[in-house]
């Protein structure tokens, strides 16, 4: 049953320090929805302690929304029983009702990416090898979140061992996006964004190396935010990490609030949208034909630059001054080096067949991998650092398109093709987010639009290492400038 909840009571509720942080003071200048699921993460959250909704109220509305659409989408997996998950929303409800609150997750659903242990709950990885494995503690940040307040729904969907954007696996098949359940949610964080989009999850955490936070944000039209790698675990490193965890929401200050929850080092002071006049931004596109893109995508994200344009910012043509194919190379080498330590899962023949192609074809190639050729990726990784310096003395951010294909067909595993050219491997298709991630830089996915088929896609702002306050200052300033957010796709229900 839909509640019409009183603005006022939400106006008088009040926010912690902790979301204040996150929470532009505009959100609340609107009547509130009435429909639970429909809420903005931090609307539900303040609903939540002012007792304007119990948590049970909450957890119901939340399943029953996920009964009817999970089915079709296949975004969350590993659900305990309903009785089991009313009765921890009730203890919210006692809990509220004695005075304690947990935080501002108090009594909210969430499921975390399957990649990520959380105590009782099954643990896969998107591999059969580990279908029945069932998680005996929470990782560090599954307890971060239940500090916060979280209730455990499940696990958001991934591809075998979060390889590829593209999240399929044996155990439990293909996630759909939001806007249209026969094409693929991205990947690897794609169960997450679909929750996202579909409104089964009010917040997502997810984990980006080769674009799973931002792609599967772009197919789903939601917020992907990658962060500086410092950020998640608090340690600086050398050379830097090429993958991070990091937050999804369905805006940027639902973004930013759960990042200062699950991160080492969470953003210090008020969030505001950052003054776009004058801010200047290097526009790459398909970096002078380089990256094959397919027809629209580049239309779509210019448009958007457009639009920046008009209200002051400064968007300039530009292309690093670097060999890209020694970028590839460079992360090929790493890539597959790091899967050095699952060769066990390829030597055991018993294992062997249950991998999934790309993952197999990775593991082989770490065999040929030298201490010499890791020694040169390194080297071309630091002098790309120093090309990326040069770039941010010149401009606040630099953009790229998020993907270089839209959603396609969830059954096929990769696109062979982009505009007539041919992908030479699996992820060759996925090249467009390797420069971000070989800087470790702090990158926002924000949503451009639709071609004439409603498939979503976006763009991918990258600041400098270590500005990730900036770059979600100016995702939030982006949002106010567009209504892309404020879009909801079609559903489909389940029979």
């Amino acid at each position: 049953m839909k509640k019409t909840i009183a603005r006022r009571t939400f106006l008088h509720a009040g926010l912690s320090s902790a979301f204040a942080v996150s929470l532009p003071s505009r959100v609340w200048a609107a009547e509130l929805p009435g429909d639970i699921t429909a809420m903005t993460a931090l609307q539900l959250s303040v609903a939540i302690k002012a007792k304007s909704v119990s948590c049970q109220e909450v957890m119901q509305a939340y399943l029953a929304h996920i009964t009817r659409h999970n089915p079709v989408y296949n975004a969350i997996v590993s659900m305990p029983a309903e009785e089991t998950l009313m009765a921890q929303a009730q203890k919210a409800d006692d809990a509220l009702a004695r005075g304690e609150y947990q935080g501002w997750m108090h009594g909210m659903p969430h499921a975390v990416k399957d990649l990520q242990p959380v105590a009782g709950l099954r643990f896969t990885s998107g591999s059969p090898m580990f279908a029945d494995r069932v998680a005996e503690e929470d990782s560090a940040m599954a307890a971060k979140l239940r500090a916060a307040g979280a209730i455990f729904i499940g696990k958001t969907n991934v591809p075998e061992f979060g390889l590829g954007s593209q999240s399929y696996n044996q155990v439990f098949g293909p996630t759909a996006s939001a806007w249209n359940p026969d094409l693929t949610s991205g990947g690897s964080s794609g169960g997450a964004a679909s929750g996202l989009g579909t409104h089964m999850l009010p917040v997502a955490d997810g984990s980006d190396m080769m674009g799973s936070l931002r792609n599967p944000g772009a197919f789903n039209n939601i917020i992907g935010f990658r962060p500086s790698v410092n950020v998640m675990t608090g340690i600086e490193s050398e050379p830097r990490p090429l993958s991070t965890s990091g937050p999804m929401g369905r805006n940027t200050a639902d973004t930013a609030a759960l990042l200062n929850t699950i991160a080492e080092r969470p953003l210090a002071g008020e969030l505001r949208a950052l003054d776009l006049d004058s801010v200047k931004l290097a526009w790459m596109g398909d970096l002078d034909g380089y990256l094959a893109m397919e027809e629209g995508v580049v239309n779509l994200c210019e448009d958007s630059l457009n639009l920046l344009g008009s209200v002051g910012a400064v968007v300039d043509a530009a292309t690093p001054s670097f060999t890209l194919s020694d970028l590839w190379l460079c992360w090929t080498t790493l890539r597959h080096g790091g899967r050095a330590s699952m060769r066990r899962y390829w030597e055991d023949t018993n294992t062997r067949k249950m991998l999934k192609p790309e993952l197999a074809y990775e593991i082989k190639e770490s065999f040929s991998i030298t201490e010499e050729d890791t020694a040169n990726a390194n080297r071309i990784r630091h002098a790309w650092y120093r090309e990326l310096d040069r770039l941010f003395n010149q401009y606040d951010f630099l953009v790229l398109p998020t993907a270089q294909v839209f959603p396609y067909d969830k059954n096929l595993s990769w696109p062979r093709q982009i505009a007539g050219r041919n992908m030479d491997t699996y992820h060759r298709w996925m090249e467009v987010v390797i420069y971000g991630s070989l800087g470790g830089l702090p990158i926002v996915n924000v949503p451009v639009g639709f071609d004439s088929q409603r498939r979503p896609m976006g763009m991918q702002v990258m600041g400098r290492y270590g500005e990730d306050k900036k770059v979600l200052e100016f995702a939030l300033a982006y949002e106010g400038l567009t209504d892309f957010l404020e879009r909801r796709p079609e559903l489909v229900s389940a029979a």
